[in-house]
């Protein structure tokens, strides 16, 4: 691949990208993969697609010229653990990896099981050189315009080390280098307080090991109530604390636009208001949404890996598709790994 820091190719001619989309996973399943691939290869033509499902149901994508239909027998369930999913052959989530690795391919998109997704990519696509545990990195919205945060791990791993801390805070550091174009992103060490002898076994030997780490601009410990105002470019934790931090974020918002919705409501004055402000709740609401941030990246893998969010509709998983692309196009599994090196 030969694209610029910013994703623009510097070849005179197109390069083509490799997608595959596992086209059955996730709750909502073709109701969400099938509208959002409609426009997404609409738009985006220098994109090679393989489509892996039924497709009998996917006759819409019959004849055009850069996509593939990728037949698979079964789906796997949201809940099925790793070595279930490793056995089933058959499915959607491990015919895409066979594809994916058959073909060279530069991204896979799915959201099906996280579990399956994870276990699957590390035994088949492989870790990169040096890396123990791959994490799932995502950009969170900040109150600061254009300004945003990214955490690693979100879920990939139930439990971590001091030592894989550390390697989410090398790795996080330098995909934020690259998305971000700066070059010296403050890391901090999410924990119940600041002080540096606060937390458990795990964040007060993270922070010392953190601390000791020359390469990384580490500021030491944060609370989950600060990153959000923006001040944070990333934040490490363990997957398990991770998971509960973006469902807790996403939950708030979700609630907190719920309740200024019915705030509007309650007589016509309210109401009112809610036209001369309209403009600005919508913004807020529009940053805040989890369905624009466009999954989660597995981080560590030798490939671009989207964690496509389970309940993805099609604007959601439209997302995951548009972070697939930009993140292909700054070549960033390969940056990284010279990086690494």
């Amino acid at each position: 691949m030969n694209y610029d820091l910013y994703g623009k190719i510097t070849h005179k001619w197109r390069v083509i990208m490799k997608f595959v989309i596992d086209m059955m996973g996730g709750d909502n399943g073709l109701k969400a993969t099938i509208p959002s691939m409609q426009e997404f290869i609409k738009k985006y033509s220098d994109v090679e697609y393989f489509l892996v499902g039924d497709i009998n149901k996917l006759s819409e994508f019959n004849n055009l010229k850069n996509v593939h239909l990728v037949a698979s027998e079964t789906v796997l369930p949201m809940d099925a653990d790793p070595l279930t999913a490793l056995k089933e052959t058959t499915s959607s989530l491990m015919i895409s990896i066979k594809t994916f690795l058959e073909n060279k391919c530069d991204a896979l998109i799915s959201a099906g099981s996280t579990g399956a997704l994870l276990s699957a990519s590390i035994f088949k696509i492989k870790r990169l050189p040096n890396i123990t545990r791959p994490c799932l990195i995502t950009s969170f919205p900040t109150v600061k315009s254009n300004k945003k945060f990214v955490v690693c791990d979100l879920g990939a791993n139930a439990a971590n080390t001091k030592e894989e801390l550390n390697q989410f805070a090398i790795m996080g550091s330098l995909y934020y280098s690259i998305i971000y174009d700066e070059k010296n992103p403050r890391v901090y060490l999410l924990n119940n307080g600041t002080e540096e002898e606060k937390g458990n076994d795990l964040t007060k030997e993270a922070h010392a090991l953190l601390s000791s780490n020359n390469s990384i601009n580490f500021k030491g410990n944060i609370e989950a109530r600060e990153p959000l105002f923006g001040d944070v470019d990333v934040l490490v934790t363990d997957g398990f604390t991770g998971n509960v931090f973006l469902k807790s974020v996403e939950g708030t918002a979700k609630a907190m636009s719920s309740m200024i919705k019915e705030a509007f409501k309650k007589n016509i004055f309210t109401m009112i208001g809610y036209l001369f402000s309209k403009s600005g709740i919508n913004g807020i609401k529009n940053k805040m949404d989890y369905k624009n941030v466009g999954g989660a990246l597995l981080l560590g893998v030798n490939g671009v890996v989207i964690k496509a969010h389970g309940s993805s509709d099609a604007r959601s998983f439209s997302s995951a598709l548009l972070n697939a692309y930009k993140l292909t196009k700054v070549d960033i599994v390969n940056k990284i790994k010279k990086e690494l090196e």
